[in-house]
């Protein structure tokens, strides 16, 4: 009998555990099942055909909400070519209804509920010898024309399961794709609009056993793991012993965790500021909502001022980014209240902030409540609202659009300098910012056609334009500076204006060549010609001091708990001290008068220098380290002059290229 374990996934980059796990469980006694993973952009036809080919006796399809449609599509073609195939889903789209999906498609034949493994492999034994269906606990199945659901089966012992993570077929892609791991399954919260809510407690693998599949794939080439535990810290011990674990056997790998901020512990993240390695961990937490209110109603337990001091701690370590969630439309939460929620995140600044919208999905409890709150929703997956009994659809949309640009403009980083000053020293809030934007975006119809990188600039600047905002020589500026540090290469094309001629051009290559010590040490190591260094330089004149515009959108700032912990808010570290505690750093920085008095009679001096810690990242993100935990409100400037370095001169911006194995842009500044 031959057995197809199939699924959709939603990149190629992606894996899917569960089919793995299925195979592990049932290959010692069928050991012919076939693993096949598509995409739900592919063809229907071409993954029909495909399957075809593959002539199985059995297609078992793992279900969730970004697949579903397309998946119910394939099974009623995939019948047609081959009706006496066995066709069996399974997965959290399917679980909680099995009913309505054997009903909505006939060529569904079986539905596996809950956990898989010993549900399907007591099914494939029916299915291949004697068609018990009725024995089979946590399946349902088609007797004639009555749909039958049988009694769920018992939670799995997960010590039982054998690792889905040794297939040799697997061994050439772990490096080109995301591994996906866990380490437990449950959670011990009851948020009502996740299914997680639904699994009573949390079970646990065998620690060492977790550890020696682990080895086994960043040996094997892995380059990102990501561990699909709802809250991987709700045990300090065991989070503790595999943070150890991955620090000292890491080997480049990357590693996602979903945490619960606040219960960290402290002496957790003190353990994770002063052994994460830089980059190795990533952190998604899920804040949701602000709303006391809002919490209450769906049922989850959140102190705000615990998660901001532990995104705060973890922010000002440098060495983990943070990806936070929050999610509109949930009880009580209107567009006023969501602008709070917005702006209460977003003054923490995380790497990423992911704005999504309220799913009603298959057996959650606030899908059974949707009539109190008056919730309309997509009557297909996946499920999102369109409106509540206090946000109509016309704030959802307005929503749509500021989350549009935020993932444009914020979560890809690459406008950092910018974004970060115009949310500080332009706009009243992130909120209003974002929002301004988005409506304005949409206003000129750029939502309907795609973009190419100088088109996210000269977008930006137009509207700025267009709204008369003050002080846009330092804005285009920033512009100017990220864009540059947006790009691996020096840039063949610019979106702005030329403003420098050759021969000044050609006068401040001149100089530099001449001292490259004013520079970087290791730029003068590498004893460059003018011919040599005009491959890997770019150079402009900004029409103002740059570093105090730099440190004008350093740090946090918030209010609440400013001096928390002996910190203070705002507190800005040396560039100097900077430059050399952070890994990638360009050469160490002096300030000015240091310079002038070591090197008197040079053209210029430099009065502080920056190594980018990333394209298309902020070069000033070390300011955080010493920046205040708090809470509540929008954020508060950081500097009492709104537009600094708007006098004293200016700015003559270098970026180098291609001057170390990172292959990240470095800049550094002199000013004229």
């Amino acid at each position: 009998m031959r057995i197809i374990l199939a699924t959709l996934n939603a990149k190629y980059i992606h894996t899917s555990l569960a089919i793995r796990l299925l195979k592990a469980y049932s290959e010692h006694e069928f050991e012919d099942i076939l693993l096949a993973e598509y995409t739900i952009k592919d063809p229907l036809m071409n993954i029909v055909s495909d399957l075809f080919q593959k002539q199985p006796d059995v297609i078992g399809f793992s279900c969730y909400i970004w697949n579903i449609e397309e998946t119910v599509k394939l099974v009623a073609i995939l019948k047609q070519v081959m009706p006496e195939v066995k066709i069996v889903l399974g997965g959290p789209e399917v679980s909680y209804e099995p009913l309505y999906w054997m009903k909505r498609e006939a060529g569904i034949d079986f539905v596996v509920n809950g956990d898989g493994e010993e549900t399907f492999h007591h099914l494939l034994q029916e299915i291949r010898d004697e068609h018990k269906y009725h024995f089979v606990y946590g399946a349902a199945y088609r007797k004639g024309e009555e749909l039958i659901v049988n009694p769920p089966r018992p939670k799995s012992d997960l010590n039982t399961l054998p690792t889905p993570h040794r297939f040799a077929e697997d061994l050439p892609e772990l490096s080109k794709r995301i591994v996906y791991f866990e380490t437990s399954r449950g959670c011990p919260f009851n948020c009502q609009f996740c299914l997680s809510s639904i699994e009573v407690g949390v079970r646990y693998y065998d620690i060492e056993r977790v550890k020696s599949d682990l080895l086994y794939l960043i040996e094997g080439g892995a380059k990102v793991i990501k561990f699909l535990d709802r809250t991987f810290n709700i045990n300090r011990n065991y989070a503790m012993e595999m943070f150890q674990f991955l620090i000292d056997n890491h080997q480049g790998c990357v590693f996602q965790f979903e945490i619960t901020a606040d219960i960290m512990r402290p002496e957790v993240l003190d353990f994770l500021a002063q052994n994460a390695p830089p980059g190795v961990f990533r952190f998604e937490i899920g804040v949701q909502s602000t709303n006391d209110e809002t919490n209450e109603l769906v049922k989850r337990r959140q102190n705000f001022t615990k998660l901001s001091r532990t995104v705060m701690k973890i922010k000002a370590s440098g060495n983990i980014d943070q990806h936070l969630d929050l999610i509109a439309g949930l009880p009580m939460e209107d567009y006023s209240t969501f602008r709070k929620t917005f702006n209460d995140v977003f003054a923490m600044e995380p790497e990423e902030l992911q704005l999504g919208f309220l799913k009603m999905l298959r057996g959650t409890g606030l899908r059974s409540q949707a009539a109190k709150y008056d919730y309309t929703y997509m009557e297909h997956a996946p499920y999102e609202i369109l409106s509540s009994h206090v946000m109509p659809f016309s704030d959802i949309i307005r929503l749509k659009r500021l989350e549009d640009v935020l993932e444009k403009y914020w979560n890809s980083q690459r406008l950092a300098h910018s974004v970060k000053y115009l949310i500080r020293h332009v706009f009243p809030s992130p909120f209003d910012f974002f929002q301004e934007f988005g409506d304005y975006w949409e206003a000129r119809g750029w939502q309907k056609i795609g973009h190419q990188l100088e088109d996210l600039f000269t977008r930006l600047h137009n509207f700025l334009t267009d709204r008369g905002t003050a002080s846009m020589d330092i804005i285009t500026g920033l512009m100017k500076l990220d864009y540059f540090l947006g790009h691996k290469y020096k840039p063949r094309k610019i979106w702005w204006d030329e403003v420098m001629g050759k021969s000044e051009w050609a006068k401040y290559l001149k100089q530099i060549a001449g001292q490259p010590e004013l520079i970087s040490a290791k730029l003068a190591e590498a004893g460059l010609s003018e011919r040599e260094l005009q491959k890997y330089i770019v150079l402009d004149v900004l029409p103002f001091r740059l570093e105090p515009v730099l440190d004008s959108i350093s740090g946090l700032r918030f209010d609440g708990l400013a001096g928390a912990e002996g910190e203070n808010a705002g507190t800005l570290e040396s560039s100097a001290d900077s430059a050399d505690s952070k890994p990638g750093a360009g050469a160490a920085t002096e300030t000015a008068g240091g310079l002038a008095d070591k090197r008197a009679g040079a053209a210029t001096d430099i009065a502080g220098s920056h190594a980018d810690k990333g394209a298309g990242s902020t070069a000033v993100a070390e300011a955080a380290e010493n920046a205040a935990v708090a809470v509540a409100g929008d954020i508060v400037p950081a500097v009492t002059n709104a537009h600094p370095g708007s006098s004293g001169g200016n700015t003559l911006l270098i970026v180098l290229y291609q001057q170390d194995e990172s292959q990240r842009a470095q800049y550094y500044t002199l000013p004229i």
